[in-house]
């Protein structure tokens, strides 16, 4: 099972607001794949680049380019309630 992304926001301290389709909302923590990937790098180095932030289309990840995306799965099962 999917659990479609609805809208999300970027947070202060690299962390996302997510929306889910089934209307739960979850706090995502990113700056662990900052430290673990070298993609995810690129929001030290470039300005407001995290701030990008939007849902693919279908909502099955969130996505800033073609190299930085989050599955929504990822985002919900180690997402926090707020």
């Amino acid at each position: 099972m999917f659990y479609n992304v609805q809208a999300v926001k970027a947070l202060p301290d690299f962390h996302l607001h997510v929306v889910f389709k089934n209307g739960e909302e979850k706090i995502y923590n990113v700056r662990p794949m900052i430290d673990e990937y070298e993609p995810f790098q690129a929001f030290l180095l470039t300005y407001k680049l995290f701030d990008q932030v939007k849902v693919e289309q279908g909502g099955y990840a969130v996505i800033w380019n073609d190299e930085l995306d989050i599955a929504c799965n990822e985002l919900y099962y180690n997402g926090a309630k707020p």
